[in-house]
């Protein structure tokens, strides 16, 4: 009893005297994309709360692991966070083949963030106008499409290479340092189309700079309901979304992740903030640490067997 009644009083303290500086939050990748658009609406939300300035720092490379890394081995005391996304935190690490931290082992969830559905859309001097017409492209022309990726790993990476082989067909990837880089190649026609998030391309599709064929996602998206889904479009079988999540170094106190979990939902139940996530075309969706947790342990479930069945090594 005494042992117990000894600890109380170092875990108050730290719940109590943190934040005392500046908390900085690393995105994976660089400026423009749907993580560093999520990552900064929240910033500013967190920073009401916490009452300290909350930095964001782009970090790309690797895939995400340069980010990954470094916050797995920054200090545990809560000033250092991953705002993560399905590619850096669980698969980079495989497809990579630099193990170079584990989401389970070297981090501490603290919660959801946001989820974004994905779309196929094309530069518009592809003739391509449905995904049953870009399938057929690919199959008369054998790697001669050209599909730009936010880098090897990531959630549009896997979507694409999930649809070339449920319809038996390749084009060429052309993997960029993030979504930004990627989509201004395609609006530039370096490339001919991307799997995009629906936060990253409406605008692009919005105002006809490309040509949305179709939502990968179960039901067609608010941000532009005249855009069918694939199932629509006959083809089965192909679905994810990115999620987007804050982490904390493995071993940070648990005072602090439960602060920083509370702080998170304080900000993403704000009306502003539920409405600039939806106007970025995501969903705001907070989970609890411990929800959070077993979200990724069954996204791992899922795609890492894929990975490594289809042997997605990057180059």
């Amino acid at each position: 009893m005494l042992a117990a009644v000894a600890l109380c009083p170092p875990l108050a303290a730290t719940a109590q005297a943190w934040p005392a500086k500046p908390v900085r939050i690393v995105v994976p990748f660089p400026p423009g994309g749907n993580v560093d658009t999520t990552a900064r609406i929240v910033a500013t939300a967190l920073q009401r709360d916490l009452g300290q300035t909350v930095i964001v720092e782009n970090k790309p490379g690797a895939g995400g692991l340069i980010a990954g890394d470094l916050v797995a081995k920054a200090e545990p005391d809560g000033y250092t966070l991953f705002m993560a996304a399905n590619g850096p935190l669980l698969y980079a690490p495989t497809i990579f083949n630099r193990p170079l931290y584990q989401w389970n082992r070297s981090f501490a969830p603290v919660g959801m963030v946001s989820l974004t559905p994905l779309l196929i859309h094309v530069h518009p001097s592809l003739p391509a106008r449905t995904v049953p017409e870009l399938i057929a492209l690919a199959k008369a022309r054998p790697d001669g499409l050209t599909m730009a990726s936010p880098g090897a790993g990531t959630t549009n990476h896997l979507l694409s290479e999930m649809l070339q082989r449920r319809a038996g067909v390749r084009w060429l990837t052309v993997h960029y340092r993030g979504n930004a880089p990627a989509l201004t190649d395609l609006l530039g026609g370096q490339v001919q189309f991307s799997v995009d998030q629906v936060s990253v391309a409406q605008g692009a599709v919005k105002d006809g700079r490309t040509r949305a064929l179709g939502v990968i996602a179960p039901r067609r998206v608010p941000w532009l309901p005249d855009v069918p889904t694939l199932a629509e479009q006959g083809v089965e079988g192909v679905d994810g979304q990115t999620f987007t999540g804050l982490l904390a170094p493995a071993g940070t106190p648990p005072a602090v992740v439960e602060r920083l979990s509370a702080a998170l939902k304080v900000a993403l139940a704000d009306k502003e903030v539920m409405q600039r996530i939806d106007h970025a075309g995501a969903e705001p969706r907070w989970t609890s640490s411990l929800a959070f947790a077993e979200y990724l342990a069954k996204e791992e479930s899922i795609w890492l067997p894929i990975i490594k069945a289809a042997g997605i090594k990057a180059e």
